[in-house]
């Protein structure tokens, strides 16, 4: 009796040290990712964009917004995606009450046409649309996941997106790289 509870407390044992051993595996592996800060939380490139969305400060308004869409599966799914991510100032920029509006559920349709008009399929890298705007004659045209188009050119030192309204976000921090596509941090919500 005895030798077999000192076994199985050697297996419970065992079981909790290799437990915490993957446990201190995970946490080593991501302090080894190349990291970015996004609202004062670094973002791992082997998490997903709702992972690392989620602990930025600077992108409440998105996650909450993207969760009053329906969109968190979408974009915990395997994509990849090249989100284009609206501050909490760019929210600020909107009239006053326009975001109340829109995450009420009458409004939803409303607020996913406007959240996946910042989102298109692929990863596209600054590089990328770097180099998208060189062959196009120094502006890059980028369809929608919502179907519209967004044109990206230069702007003296950074990028500004030119929404289908007129209207222009400039990329403020762009390659937050994640597992399932890449982030680009944007100063104004976007309009279709």
């Amino acid at each position: 009796m005895k030798k077999s509870l000192l076994l199985a407390s050697l297996g419970v044992l065992s079981m909790s040290c290799a437990g915490s051993a993957m446990a201190q595996m995970d946490h080593a592996t991501m302090n080894h990712e190349k990291t970015v800060m996004v609202g004062g939380a670094a973002m791992y490139p082997s998490k997903n964009i709702i992972q690392n969305a989620v602990n930025s400060k600077d992108h409440t308004t998105l996650v909450a917004a993207v969760k009053a869409a329906g969109l968190v599966e979408t974009l915990s799914g395997p994509g990849p995606f090249t989100v284009f991510a609206p501050t909490n100032a760019a929210f600020g920029k909107l009239p006053a009450g326009t975001v109340d509006t829109l995450v009420k559920p009458e409004n939803k349709a409303t607020l996913t046409k406007i959240l996946t008009y910042h989102v298109v399929a692929g990863r596209l890298t600054a590089a990328d649309i770097a180099a998208k705007a060189k062959a196009n004659g120094g502006k890059a045209v980028l369809t929608t996941v919502q179907g519209e188009k967004l044109t990206v050119s230069k702007s003296g030192m950074g990028w500004a997106i030119t929404d289908a309204k007129g209207g222009k976000s400039m990329i403020t921090l762009a390659d937050v790289l994640q597992s399932n596509g890449v982030i680009h941090v944007v100063d104004t919500v976007l309009m279709p």
